[in-house]
């Protein structure tokens, strides 16, 4: 069964690896997946919702912080070296990888657990914003198995911790604006 598992498994990645290769993919994914390339948005868009979004926002970006420090580290330095899955790109035969080959452990994939937690919260506390949140989340997720370092596994694997981590952190920040909600108002009535 394990070995079913598995073939499906480099069946998807040999698809996004191989088969959907291109130099334009190539510089697309590469330009995706490279975290540096979004601190300035993350940054202004943090920055916009601290300043203008309220207390609700200000919680929010305080939050979503404590979120990623939190599923970063987790996923890094405990279920890496827990489950210590090798990468693709290590292991598997004519693997394309416009960045170069990598040596840390494949599961889960960091980018997905933390782009899942960070869209999955905000989708909660901002629903408005659902659709580029859950797009933006997916292209980065499939840019890790496109340019050769995760499985897409340690992708959906990566994906579900994230968000689950994401829910139950926006669960907090309802619960903390409702007390700070429920204060004001019982301030207001005495």
């Amino acid at each position: 069964m394990i070995e079913f598992l598995y073939s499906i498994d480099k069946g998807i990645f040999y698809f996004f690896n191989g088969t959907l290769s291109s130099p334009f993919l190539d510089k697309f994914f590469s330009l995706i997946t490279n975290v540096n390339n979004w601190y300035i948005a993350y940054f202004l868009l943090l920055g916009a919702l601290f300043v203008k979004g309220g207390r609700k926002g200000k919680i929010a970006v305080l939050a979503v912080i404590i979120l990623i420090v939190i599923t970063d580290q987790l996923s890094a330095k405990v279920l890496k070296d827990l489950v210590a899955r090798v990468r693709p790109c290590n292991v598997l035969p004519n693997v394309k990888t416009p960045l170069g080959l990598q040596g840390t452990f494949s599961f889960p994939s960091n980018h997905a657990v933390n782009n899942f937690a960070a869209a999955i919260f905000f989708m909660i506390l901002y629903p408005n914003y659902k659709v580029v949140l859950l797009v933006c989340a997916s292209l980065v997720a499939i840019s890790r198995i496109y340019i050769g370092l995760h499985y897409p596994s340690d992708v959906v694997g990566g994906a579900l911790i994230g968000a689950f981590a994401g829910y139950l952190m926006a669960l907090l920040v309802i619960k903390i604006e409702n007390y700070y909600e429920n204060r004001t108002r019982a301030k207001a009535n005495e």
